[in-house]
Order: C-alpha cells, then structure tokens, then sequence
C-alpha cells in the first residue's frame, strides 16, 4: 500500500469531495485486513438526512458489503473525531479499532464531550487512537468553515 492509498489518505480524499459538494469536510474508510471493505463521506445537505455522516455512510456500506451485522474484524479511518449518534453506530457494529484526525472539542464524543466509550451503559469500546495527520484534517475543517463565513 502506497502513501497515497493509505486508509487515511482515501478518507483524506472523501473529505475533499465532501467540501466540494458543499458538505463538511469529513471522509471515512473501513478496512479489514488490509483491504478497503467500504467507504464514504458526508452527504447530509445532499441527501437531506441528518444521519448521513460519513461515519454512518461507511459503516451501512462495510455491513451491506459483509451481510454478517458486524464489523468486529474491522478498523474505521475518519477524518473528524465520532461525535455521539457515529460513536454509537460504531459500538454497535462492534467495530474493532478507530482512528481519527481531528478532535472535534464541540461535537466530539470519543475523547471530547461525553466520551461514549467510556460510559457504563457502552456494550462494545473499540480501540481508539486520536490524532493522525491532526493538523492537515484541523486545516481542511478551518478553510472549509472560513469560506463559508
């Protein structure tokens, strides 16, 4: 695998799209062994549904694509960290690991706000590693918002 079609560089990418469909820049990828199982992006102003995170998009795809309703074996790739309704999708699809860019101070829910994984009533915690190429998806959000004002 090539730097350029790392996990993290296609949901670098997926973002991308998003702003320029006018979406929020945020990308997600899920991978199992190695190998891209499904991907998306956010479509909320596209599809008009508030759900349509690129977290909750990647991860109807991976279970669409697996047929099994979890994704225990899986790793998700996203540019933003979770906030609460993706932090509950992904316990619930049993997702093995997360990683994450930028943490999100305001609409976090992994490592900001109400730490999902972190509450009694959470029946599956993944493994969460924060902070990869913080700084470039931190940029990425900022330009976005910055046209917009």
């Amino acid at each position: 695998m090539t730097t350029l079609d790392t996990p993290m560089e296609i949901a670098f990418r997926l973002a991308e799209e998003a702003a320029l469909s006018g979406e929020v820049p945020v990308g997600a990828v899920i991978v199992r062994n190695g190998t891209v199982l499904a991907s998306g992006r956010n479509r909320m102003r596209e599809t008009g549904d508030p759900t349509s995170h690129a977290e909750m998009n990647a991860i109807r795809a991976a279970l669409e694509a697996d047929g099994s309703g979890r994704l225990s074996d899986c790793d998700l790739y996203v540019t933003l960290e979770p906030c609460t309704m993706c932090a509950g999708a992904i316990a619930h699809a049993r997702l093995r690991r997360v990683y994450y860019a930028a943490e999100d101070p305001k609409g976090g829910a992994v490592d900001n706000g109400v730490r999902f994984f972190d509450q009694p009533t959470c029946h599956h915690a993944p493994e969460v590693i924060g902070g990869v190429s913080a700084g470039r998806a931190t940029k990425m959000l900022r330009n976005f918002f910055a046209g917009r004002r």
